[in-house]
């Protein structure tokens, strides 16, 4: 039995989180790179909670320039156990209205201009995905989200494009023939980097827009995006608040607390100590490293 520390990964819209005990911010360095910005402290009733804006500051990122590698690492490093992410997406199903908070279950990764581990070359490892989220952190959020009064939707597959333009009418029809269910810019590679890094995690992909398939209605325009966003936003604080005091008490381990010790492949004799000393966050528990607390 541990404590609980959630990481939020905040969306779209969702650039600070009120409510805070003991709240402060700390500048978190990682081997990876610059992350999106400053770690946000503090604790709702009795979980710890470490917030940080996927977009940064105003949001001043595109898709394509968020640095998930630097932001998953951070979030370890402050001590995370979980991470929730939350997730503006577009919709590729009818019973999927703007409004609707859809706990997603599954990916389909069509990014293509990121880096996607933390392994590679002198240390290489190879995690499953074939269950990408974490199905108590997912359960707990889809209850938290009904708590606040979102219309709520449990599992759903996630088109991760790289954007930073909208689907073509042609791609989001391709999309709905795949059985995917909303499409957004942000879920891939970060699920993957937390099963990584050993975080269960979960996403709430707060639908904004029906994307571009309805052939009958105007294309998908930002000003229509944020205004439905928004809405979703205020939600979205209420939903993390819910989550947080509805935990119990204490966090039973998760078999994702584990999921490095069945992949790691590189022979020890092998192993770069260069590209080591950058997993001390990441996979320091397996290398025999400590991990660095903030």
């Amino acid at each position: 039995m541990t404590e609980w520390t959630l990481g939020v990964i905040g969306g779209s819209g969702l650039y600070e989180i009120a409510g805070l005990e003991n709240r402060r911010t700390v500048r978190v360095t990682s081997p990876f790179g610059v992350p999106s910005g400053e770690v946000t402290l503090g604790r709702i009733g009795e979980v710890n909670l470490a917030f940080l804006p996927r977009h940064g500051p105003g949001h001043r990122l595109s898709p394509t320039s968020v640095n998930a590698r630097a932001n998953v690492d951070v979030l370890k490093r402050v001590g995370c156990t979980d991470v929730l992410a939350l997730s503006a997406v577009g919709s590729l199903r009818e019973d999927l209205p703007p409004g609707t908070f859809v706990l997603v279950d599954q990916y389909i990764d069509r990014t293509f201009a990121r880096e996607k581990s933390f392994f590679g070359e002198g240390m290489v490892a190879h995690v499953s995905m074939a269950d990408p989220v974490c199905p108590r952190l997912s359960r707990a959020a889809a209850a938290a989200a009904r708590a606040v009064g979102a219309r709520v939707v449990e599992g759903a597959t996630y088109l991760a494009m790289e954007g930073p333009q909208f689907s073509t009418r042609a791609e989001s029809e391709l999309y709905r023939t795949w059985g995917c269910h909303v499409i957004g810019m942000t879920g891939m590679p970060e699920a993957k980097l937390a099963r990584e890094a050993e975080l269960p995690y979960a996403c709430v992909a707060m639908v904004t827009d029906y994307d571009c398939w309805r052939a009958e209605e105007a294309a998908v325009q930002v000003d229509q995006v944020i205004a439905v966003m928004m809405q979703n936003a205020e939600t979205g604080r209420a939903l993390i608040s819910a989550l947080a005091e509805g935990l119990p008490p204490s966090r039973d381990p998760s078999p994702i607390d584990t999921c490095l010790d069945a992949a790691l492949i590189t022979a020890p004799e092998a192993r770069d100590p260069s590209v080591l000393a950058r997993l001390d966050a990441i996979a320091g528990r397996v290398l025999g490293r400590s991990i660095p607390r903030i």
